[in-house]
């Protein structure tokens, strides 16, 4: 049996594939260890091996999470997980991988992260061969829905806002100019709170504000991350992540003005990672 992990900095979905192939599905808070503290993964470890998975003995755990991009980072998770299983083998990677490998199994691509983060991979159906570097959400993040939170919270406090959108975000959010702040600059997790305005932005989608946001930011994404790829018009472009599904016409149209050749759209990658792995079993 193997266990799967898709971490993102929001939540994390897990899968194991048992040698049958039968899978299950259980789902935990996410885990950045660029912007966490290591206790948040103390604690969703606890309920995972406590609550959602007693008794399981995994022989192989495969994670695949956001901010895994170095030894450090990896081995904070991989302490972790062995302490929780002794006897699986650990396997920590980054989550660009598990995005590739999810969106595009072993055809070639440039693979597409666009949730509470952003990143963005050349891959050759194996590995992944090239990475834009990804700035976070201080620098960076293109696209994703910190970003669009970010540019939402700029458009309210400097009265950017109709007064129609104004007042439907004032009864959405419910809160002062202070509050926004203190989350913002003290929060242990601010990309995270600025992504939970993607929601308000989602039910407005159709106003002409919110579509230029939203395009701004994409057309932003692909202009300094895709378009940097070798042979990026020659190559489908997909796309995992809650932000690129539900925002998907929007995307659609930034790419078509440039001539990128669409990909797929994978809302939750677990599902395909379990096939991926269940194939190698």
């Amino acid at each position: 049996m193997i266990l799967i992990a898709d971490s993102g900095s929001t939540k994390a979905d897990w899968a194991w594939v048992a040698k049958d192939g039968e899978s299950s599905f259980v789902h935990t808070k996410g885990y950045n260890p660029v912007v966490h503290p290591k206790e948040l993964f103390d604690e969703e470890m606890k309920k995972l091996t406590r609550d959602l998975l007693p008794g399981l003995k995994p022989a192989e755990v495969h994670y695949y999470g956001a901010g895994c991009w170095d030894y450090k980072r990896k081995q904070v998770i991989s302490d972790r997980i062995s302490a929780a299983w002794p006897e699986a083998k650990v396997l920590v990677m980054h989550d660009l991988l598990g995005a590739a490998r999810a969106a595009c199994g072993h055809d070639p691509g440039i693979a597409c992260i666009l949730g509470t983060g952003s990143n963005t991979c050349s891959y050759d159906g194996d590995d992944v061969t090239d990475n834009v570097t990804n700035l976070g959400f201080m620098l960076g993040d293109e696209g994703s829905g910190s970003h669009l939170g970010k540019a939402l919270l700029r458009a309210y406090f400097y009265r950017e806002l109709d007064e129609e959108l104004n007042d439907a975000f004032e009864q959405y959010a419910k809160i002062d100019k202070s509050v926004i702040l203190d989350k913002v600059y003290e929060s242990d997790v601010p990309n995270t709170y600025l992504a939970s305005f993607t929601r308000f932005m989602g039910e407005h989608q159709s106003h002409p504000l919110i579509q230029k946001i939203v395009f701004t930011s994409f057309a932003e994404f692909l202009d300094r991350h895709v378009r940097k790829y070798r042979g990026h018009l020659g190559v489908p472009i997909s796309f995992i992540g809650s932000i690129a599904f539900h925002f998907k016409p929007i995307l659609l149209a930034a790419m078509h003005e440039r001539d990128l050749k669409v990909g797929r759209f994978v809302h939750k990658p677990i599902e395909a990672l379990a096939d991926f792995h269940r194939g190698n079993l």
